[in-house]
């Protein structure tokens, strides 16, 4: 007998643990279960374990609004956020919706039976489970490949070689040189935590970044004069503003803000290491994320002369030094690390079907960047490239539990994104990537996700502020159909 449910959340990252939590805030007569596919809840957090493993977003915004973050610094490591969300899960009482190693392999909804039938798989063996709504909190990086790129004669460096998210556990990199490919978050995250131990880290980059240090330490005078929750809601507030006035100033003004921030990073570079050319990105600021260095630790080895940094592109490798096409050799390289990227995918590569039709994701809109067109009763969360991923995951979370409620009060069955008008106008719709930036990894993964539009619902999410207030109050009729018993479709709320 298969097992059935009202929603099936597939995640147990952040994603999936804040839609249950905000499901049993709006719905709590709804029967629910959470499949994780791994051994351990946690996602990206228990997923990685490369050294200095940490967020990218302070934890004032990147945690969950309704379970303050209370340690006094903004910017933490993978094994505090698990703590916390371990925490998280307890105070929601969730920890008996979790099904761990449920790997989710396809998802098909019929319109029917009006439900979706889950295939899943773990422990050896196969389950299937039915449900009338599916959540996809699946996050959207690759856990099983990292992104390929090549490097000309790799095969030819005698050292150890190492991808960032297949790290050993057992690396000896103690008293070793390192040579870390790549400008991203990854490598920025890397190099200070290594030169704690290896003898020197050197940042190989093609080009550079542009890297923000910011003070990870709430002000203990603050501590002293408010209470907790005032003070969490303060903590919370600043980072939402300052971030969204950063990144509208960095849009509207590209060239005041490449200014200002190449200038606060020279005032941090030792005299030996220019500015130009390894700390003028050729992009504009926001055009791919700014990578943070908490309390300028990255800076503060670049002066402590435990790390370096290079800027050119790869020739190829002799032995133990690597060869780049300007003459330069970096000479004496114990281990390389390969940081630059990673794979996304859409949904966890779960296979999604209507009617036993597999969708073409590419082809398909996004509607209020979390339901797919054309694919009812399903819930795709999505978080901000523009700010803390869980800003955009609950306001996902709180629209999806809106329109749950306005389902059972009106006794619909099903809703539905579709584009109201003609084939004609609907190609014509200016359509991009819902990422809104050109980094790499970003471009590589554009053939498999789906797009945005240019107008009404299916435009891309980019200001907290509005897309909340809409989750919240807003006419969510436009673009969404809703059927009742009778599958007659029509338009509600």
């Amino acid at each position: 007998m298969d097992l059935y449910y009202d929603l099936v959340i597939i995640g147990a990252g952040i994603s999936g643990i804040n839609f249950a939590r905000r499901l049993q805030e709006s719905n709590p007569a709804l029967s629910f279960v959470i499949l994780e596919a791994r051994d351990s809840i946690g996602g990206t957090w228990d997923f990685f374990k490369y050294p200095g493993i940490r967020s990218d977003s302070d934890l004032y915004t990147f945690g969950f609004p309704w379970y303050p973050w209370t340690e006094d610094r903004a910017i933490a490591d993978a094994g505090s956020i698990k703590q916390y969300l371990t925490q998280a899960i307890k105070y929601a009482n969730l920890e008996s919706h979790i099904r761990l190693r449920h790997k989710v392999m396809k998802a098909d909804f019929s319109e029917e039976s009006v439900k979706w039938t889950l295939i899943t798989k773990g422990d050896g063996r196969t389950k299937s489970i039915s449900c009338r709504f599916t959540i996809f909190g699946t996050g959207y990086y690759d856990y099983e490949r990292p992104l390929s790129t090549t490097i000309p004669e790799l095969g030819q460096f005698k050292g150890e070689v190492v991808h960032p998210q297949s790290w050993p556990e057992d690396l000896d990199y103690q008293d070793k040189r390192i040579v870390i490919i790549g400008s991203g978050a990854t490598a920025v995250t890397l190099l200070p935590s290594l030169a704690k131990q290896a003898q020197h880290v050197t940042m190989l980059q093609r080009s550079p970044g542009y890297i923000v240090s910011m003070n990870n330490r709430t002000p203990p005078l603050l501590k002293w004069l408010l209470p907790q929750t005032l003070l969490y809601g303060l903590l919370r507030f600043w980072f939402l503003t300052s971030l969204f006035v950063q990144f509208q100033f960095c849009r509207n003004f590209p060239e005041i803000a490449k200014r200002k921030l190449k200038e606060n990073m020279q005032l941090q570079l030792p005299p030996d290491i220019d500015i130009d050319p390894h700390f003028t990105p050729r992009y504009n600021p926001w055009e791919q994320r700014l990578c943070l260095s908490p309390d300028g630790d990255f800076f503060a080895c670049l002066r402590a002369g435990t790390a370096s940094v290079v800027t050119g592109q790869i020739q190829g490798f002799s032995n133990k030094s690597i060869i780049l096409q300007n003459g330069e050799r970096i000479d004496d390289v114990d281990i390389i690390i390969t940081a630059t990227g990673l794979r996304l995918v859409f949904a966890g590569k779960i296979q999604i079907s209507v009617n036993g039709r597999i969708l073409d994701t590419p082809k398909k809109l996004l509607w209020r960047g979390c339901m797919l067109e054309n694919v009812p009763n399903a819930c795709f969360i999505m978080g901000y490239t523009n700010a803390s991923w869980t800003l955009g995951a609950d306001s996902s979370a709180v629209l999806f539990c809106r329109l749950l409620t306005g389902m059972e009060q009106s006794q619909q069955t099903a809703m539905t994104p579709r584009f109201q008008g003609g084939e004609e106008e609907r190609s014509l719709m200016k359509t991009s990537s819902f990422l809104n930036l050109n980094s790499t990894y970003v471009e590589k993964a554009i053939g498999i996700l789906p797009k945005v539009g240019d107008r009404g619902p299916w435009k891309a999410r980019r200001n907290y502020y509005l897309d909340f207030c809409i989750a919240r109050w807003g006419n969510l009729s436009d673009g969404l159909l809703f059927d009742g018993e009778n599958h007659s479709q029509k338009k509600v709320l």
